[in-house]
């Protein structure tokens, strides 16, 4: 892979007229953990799968936090930036269209952050178990931006109202939204599944 800022891996689509999926992974993962899941929802698209290049206590993630839920909202808005500037350069590098963010847990965090200061960067959003990173000020403009959150009812690393603010701050923005809420913890389930591939697909 070229030198695109992040550690990454890029599988070149098969299916034309499909939007890249821009894969993060949640804390501990890396660039492959997310391509077999990418594979299975959008078949045949390219993916473009990112490891986070913060480090805790071993584990990768996309941005520090000061402890469970509790950002640091300096480290966070200078992640996504760089985030934001990895895209633009894997879109040169690679010939795509702004992608679709499929993140979970702390990737899905970033990917919602990036809505909420570069939404330009994306096409659209799979938020897998994602919370408010900050309190945009003022909105972004998201008007008729796809996005799709999937939470968990029993999710012990995801407070209800972190999760339900999020909603709530997408939804004021603009972007066409879908939240569901499923019999869940934080780990994925077949419904996840079932949900969102017929909703990837509908993008094309």
């Amino acid at each position: 892979m070229p030198d695109l800022g992040f550690i990454h891996r890029f599988i070149p689509a098969t299916r034309p007229g499909l939007p890249a999926l821009l894969l993060l992974h949640g804390t501990g993962g890396d660039e492959n953990d997310l391509i077999p899941l990418g594979e299975r929802l959008l078949p045949g698209a390219a993916l473009l799968s990112a490891r986070g290049q913060v480090s805790e206590n071993g584990m990768a993630r996309f941005f520090r936090r000061r402890a469970q839920g509790v950002f640091d909202l300096d480290d966070l808005k200078a992640r996504t930036l760089e985030l934001a500037e990895f895209i633009a350069r894997a879109r040169d590098a690679y010939g795509l269209a702004a992608p679709v963010a499929l993140g979970f847990s702390n990737g899905a965090n970033i990917a919602a952050s990036l809505l909420l200061t570069e939404p330009a960067a994306l096409k659209a959003a799979l938020l897998l178990r994602a919370m408010l990173p900050f309190e945009p000020q003022p909105l972004p403009e998201l008007a008729g931006k796809p996005v799709l959150l999937l939470s968990g009812a029993n999710d012990s690393m995801i407070p209800a109202g972190p999760r339900d603010r999020l909603a709530a701050v997408l939804q004021a923005a603009g972007a066409d939204l879908v939240h569901k809420i499923l019999p869940a913890g934080h780990n994925l389930t077949p419904n996840d599944l079932a949900i969102a591939a017929p909703w990837l697909e509908q993008l094309t």
